[in-house]
């Protein structure tokens, strides 16, 4: 089996080694990549301020370890694995900046392992540009530093077809064995469906493919997402009834999964928008959007490359896993959000980072100088347009999290202190930032009832919020009323 895949992969001696394991120290060609990745950090630490404030999603995972805020109400699709990963910042403290600044450390150093997983499939080249390409892609900078668990799938779908390919070549490499068990429990510690849709063109080609099959690495892939999904399929059946019924659960609060093309819906999050729920509004201007459509083709390129020098499986496979990890934002799901494709990028890159290398260097000697300055024009357009884009979601983002944190002020001068109670609108995140318990008696976070709502103001600070032209809850209708930050709240009178 190993020598089948060297013998594949060996013409590769116009781009590195012929033989993709044991190449030599294993510091050799790992600069450029932890220069890459450093810059990555630097980035978000610059570009995505750590004063940004919390969003919503990330309330909830936070709120799951924080000493300074009841948890909030976890549905069935999330995964603990963004909780276990903030609790050594979140459990003690409260600072934001403090947490943005570990997050965006860690995934500097998440990207450097993800692309040190492929030394000796790729020369360092390949892959310092390919991570440089997911680095500077506007959403890979906005959510790195962010408490999701969109990014931490992505870097393990790269770490771990890198790993996997190794563990092909040489099944003496048991770093590269290990590696493929524990990139396949970060992304099912992260989000089990997703790593399931990773990882399918992996099993196919051990089980399907008779020159593929090794049953260490098959044994050890299962492994590998057994242990990162045991939590959640406990929580499944203590929580939610059972395996089937969480699913059932989860499929709900995303629409219902089924065939619903989405590709239009994500196009239209591509000009900043972090949620696109419904998604209504026109498609972004033309510079905005036709790195999405080239981003593909290059990768083709990658691969005709790659099967004229015969090595074939290095790209094919990425190209695979990258197909399926996006099946299910593009084709089955009614709504779109940016971050749900940083997966399918981040198995693109090296493919398509790949090509750009190979048209300039395999270009006619007086023609390189010409390819190469296509290609950078080209890339410098597409970062101008990236970090436009990037600056316009954060001020965006940042001036809403900013109104949660007045909205919060103004409930503690009215007197709604923890330990307190909100529901309603927006009842979630602003919750989070007052230092309150937030519940909801209808929708996807339904978890009490306005019964019980009456009962909690008997003995605590209890405020609904709505919209401005939203009508309160009945049992809200009497309380006294103010306005702040686009919201009206409802505040019970005092607890005795």
């Amino acid at each position: 089996m190993a020598k089948t895949l060297n013998e594949t992969l060996a013409p590769a001696e116009r781009h590195g080694p012929t033989r993709t394991a044991r190449i030599g120290p294993r510091t050799r060609g790992l600069a450029w990549p932890a220069a890459v990745a450093a810059a990555f950090t630097l980035a978000q630490l610059a570009l995505v301020r750590p004063g940004m404030g919390l969003g919503w999603d990330e309330s909830v995972y936070v709120s799951q370890v924080s000493g300074h805020t009841p948890a909030a109400f976890f549905s069935a699709p999330r995964a603990r694995g963004v909780p276990l990963l903030v609790a050594p910042i979140a459990s003690w403290s409260s600072s934001t900046e403090l947490l943005r600044v570990y997050l965006a450390l860690l995934s500097g150093l998440g990207l450097f392992l993800a692309l040190r997983a492929w030394r000796g499939l790729f020369p360092a080249r390949v892959l310092a540009a390919g991570g440089a390409l997911f680095a500077t892609l506007w959403v890979t900078v906005f959510y790195g530093p962010q408490a999701m668990p969109n990014y931490w799938v992505a870097i393990g779908a790269l770490a771990g077809v890198g790993h996997f390919l190794r563990a092909q070549a040489d099944p003496g490499d048991r770093a590269a064995l290990w590696g493929v068990g524990a990139s396949a429990a970060l992304m099912a510690w992260m989000r089990p469906t997703d790593a399931v849709w990773v990882t399918l063109p992996l099993f196919a080609v051990l089980l399907c493919l008779p020159r593929w099959r090794r049953p260490r690495l098959l044994a050890t892939l299962l492994v590998g997402l057994a242990t990162g999904a045991a939590e959640w399929v406990v929580e499944a059946y203590v929580g939610f009834g059972g395996l089937s019924e969480r699913l059932a659960d989860a499929s709900g609060i995303q629409g219902g999964l089924g065939w619903n093309i989405a590709v239009l819906d994500q196009l239209r999050t591509l000009g900043g928008r972090s949620l696109c729920r419904p998604c209504a509004g026109s498609i972004p201007a033309t510079p905005i959007i036709v790195w999405w459509f080239v981003l593909p083709l290059l990768a083709a390129a990658g691969l005709a490359v790659a099967v004229r020098a015969r090595r074939t499986p290095g790209t094919l496979l990425p190209l695979a896993c990258a197909t399926t990890a996006g099946i299910p934002y593009l084709f089955m799901i009614g709504y779109a959000a940016p971050r749900f494709l940083l997966p399918f990028y981040a198995l693109l890159v090296i493919p398509v980072a790949d090509a750009l290398i190979h048209l300039v260097t395999a270009s006619l000697r007086k023609r390189r100088p010409v390819a190469a300055t296509l290609v950078a024009l080209g890339l410098a357009g597409h970062l101008a347009v990236q970090y436009t884009v990037l600056d316009h979601a954060v001020d965006r983002t940042t001036a809403s999290h900013r109104d949660w944190a007045r909205t919060a002020a103004e409930l503690h001068r009215l007197g709604v202190r923890p330990p307190c109670l909100l529901t309603g609108h927006l009842a979630i995140p602003i919750a989070f930032y007052a230092g309150c318990r937030s519940v909801q008696t209808q929708g996807h976070n339904a978890n009490t009832t306005p019964g019980d709502i009456v009962g909690a103001a008997e003995r605590l600070p209890v405020a609904a919020l709505t919209t401005p032209k939203g009508q309160p809850p009945e049992f809200a209708r009497t309380w006294e009323q103010h306005r702040v930050a686009g919201l009206r709240l409802h505040v019970a009178p005092a607890a005795g």
